[in-house]
């Protein structure tokens, strides 16, 4: 056991360490969001509508945050970044909790939402400044298993907090970023790198980003994979409703896709090392489309069941190659901009989803499901084309940055 715990971790610095259990820190404290739109309906009498508005001022927040993070993350430093979120953060969850007038809670959502995702692309330019190549693939596996890990514990303490008080629950997030900010404060150093050398070429700014065509074709790529992955939580409560499931029975298919990644993510490293990351990519990208597609035969709880534990066993292949393809594509100068417009999928993923998955549901029924499957087996084979000139392109970077850190 200790042989394959010491194999896990892989001997990653301490500074990941502190990374990883602040990061773990915020996802287990992080509850205040998952219960808004609730807290905006009945303690503050907000319709409906209104409730989603607002909620809705927290992802137009988050898209400008995670731009600005990756700016930031480049210009000021990773250190420097992550304070200013969480402390920033930490004002905003204070204000939602005393603040009443609608108007005003809108604002602060807004700024939680940038407060919040400015940290994103700071924590894995920093996780990928502090973490040899070869390493990289289990750092991020430990990653995802701790951000699941974390959502489980806020999803299970949520519940139980709601009940004694909805302030509550933003005081006690507020008071987990804040032990996260210190942490990070007191542990984590510094840890852009700054090459002295003035032959050092230009870095570039998002412009840069944003004509690397192999960069985002995989940008492309990962929202594909996040708009098939998100259907689990837009399109299949619908779908289940509708087949005369109950809420109780949605909640036993995100408990097992839970339990899954908890138990199982741990041991992904040791299937998927010695394997080209493309290839991990398609296969996961094909289990997440036969997961997917064994919904157009459900129509019992037992069927959700098995087609959830297929696409969760899609997403946990999928994670470590992913976040290391990204890392390895974000040359050293520029890794908190390409942190950026990477991490900018999953707000659009989760607007697309329901829009597009709603109205293929209600338009093509049980089809819908066959189109979300042959989507995965689209992304398959474009993974495996794209794959050899990411690997080109990762290898002149990886040559670069050893350059710039001889000369440094």
């Amino acid at each position: 056991m200790r042989a394959w715990l010491r194999d896990t971790a892989g001997g990653l610095s301490a500074t990941y360490w502190y990374l990883w259990t602040g990061l773990l820190i915020n996802k287990v404290g992080g509850f205040a969001i998952l219960f808004l739109s609730l807290y905006l309906t009945s303690q503050r009498g907000a319709g409906t509508a209104q409730a989603g508005l607002i909620v809705g001022t927290y992802g137009i927040g988050g898209l400008l945050g995670s731009l600005t993070g990756g700016v930031l993350t480049d210009r000021w430093g990773r250190r420097r970044t992550l304070l200013t979120s969480h402390f920033t953060t930490v004002a905003a969850l204070l204000a939602l909790a005393f603040s009443s007038d609608l108007v005003m809670i809108a604002v602060w959502c807004a700024l939680l939402g940038v407060a919040q995702s400015m940290a994103s692309p700071a924590f894995v330019a920093a996780i990928i400044d502090v973490t040899p190549a070869e390493k990289r693939s289990r750092a991020f596996n430990l990653q995802f298993w701790a951000l699941n890990l974390g959502l489980a514990g806020a999803s299970l303490l949520a519940g139980l907090l709601a009940q004694w008080s909805y302030v509550g629950l933003f005081l006690i997030d507020g008071a987990c970023t804040l032990v996260t900010g210190i942490l990070i404060a007191w542990k984590v150093p510094e840890t852009l790198r700054t090459p002295s050398s003035p032959s050092r070429p230009r870095a570039g700014g998002l412009g840069t980003v944003l004509t690397d065509r192999i960069f985002l074709v995989f940008v492309g790529l990962t929202l594909l994979q996040a708009l098939i992955y998100a259907q689990s939580n837009t399109i299949v409560p619908l779908a289940m409703h509708a087949d005369g499931l109950s809420p109780a029975a949605y909640g036993s298919v995100v408990a097992l896709g839970g339990a899954l990644i908890v138990l199982g993510q741990l041991f992904v490293p040791r299937l998927i090392d010695g394997h080209r990351k493309h290839r991990v990519l398609a296969l996961a990208l094909l289990v997440d489309g036969v997961g997917f597609g064994v919904l157009a035969f459900a129509d019992h709880l037992a069927w959700y069941l098995l087609a959830a534990a297929i696409w969760t066993v899609g997403s946990m292949l999928a994670a470590p190659p992913n976040a290391e393809i990204n890392s390895e594509l974000a040359p050293l100068a520029l890794r908190g901009r390409y942190q950026a417009v990477f991490f900018l999928t999953f707000p659009a993923a989760s607007f697309l989803a329901p829009s597009v998955g709603g109205a293929g549901l209600q338009y093509l029924g049980d089809a819908h499901w066959v189109v979300v499957g042959v989507l995965g087996a689209l992304a398959a084979g474009l993974h495996l084309l794209a794959g050899r000139p990411r690997e080109r392109r990762v290898a002149a970077i990886r040559d670069e940055t050893s350059a710039v850190a001889e000369v440094s």
